[in-house]
């Protein structure tokens, strides 16, 4: 890396790292999804794209499949922006976009809590998008889905760590209403305008 790219404190800088993140039914994907078109035109903004340890699915998130040696190589390597492990997969924010950060740009990606303390150690500024909801919104949200019961989606948000704590940067966004007003709220909360 070279040395321009790191601040008197030894971060990655002048640009910035946003990681999105937030429970599920809050409607982060949707929301990314159109705040991308919303920014497509920005050549100072990158929407990462993820590579993941398991195979592509229409339904799911568009993103690069990796295997687990693949993973493991990155990682031990530290040939990656971030990495982190959930739910039995391994998630990659590929190194590249770094070159984007130390350009002094934004890149926005699809994050997790478990890389927030990764990214405030690695990047000058690192920023957390949470995007949220009321837990009753949450629940009619993943209840809509079918793909649980009541009692689980109930259980499983009683359990659920809704707020993060001792995040710096962190910026609450609910989700509550339209698409277009929570991007609007994203938007706001980056400083972005749309001119």
């Amino acid at each position: 890396m070279p040395d321009a790219a790191l601040q008197t404190n030894g971060k990655l800088g002048p640009g910035r790292m946003v990681l999105v993140v937030g429970p599920s039914g809050a409607g982060k994907d949707t929301l990314m999804l159109a705040l991308k078109e919303r920014l497509e035109a920005r050549q100072d903004i990158s929407f990462a794209r993820r590579a993941i340890t398991r195979e592509a699915d229409a339904a799911a998130e568009d993103h690069d499949t990796l295997t687990r040696p693949e993973f493991e190589a990155l990682v031990e390597a530290d040939d990656v922006a971030l990495a982190w492990e959930a739910h039995g997969l391994g998630y990659v924010i590929p190194k590249s976009y770094d070159r984007m950060v130390q350009s002094g740009g934004t890149v926005i990606a699809n994050g997790s809590r478990r890389v927030l303390k990764r990214a405030h150690e690695k990047y000058e500024t690192a920023i957390v998008l949470l995007i949220t909801a009321p837990i009753d919104v949450l629940a009619d949200r993943l209840a809509s889905r079918g793909r649980e019961s009541r009692e689980d989606i109930a259980a499983r948000l009683k359990r659920a760590d809704l707020e993060p704590e001792n995040v710096p940067n962190l910026v609450r966004v609910e989700n509550t209403g339209t698409i277009e007003d929570g991007v609007t709220r994203m938007m706001a909360a980056l400083g972005f305008s749309d001119s």
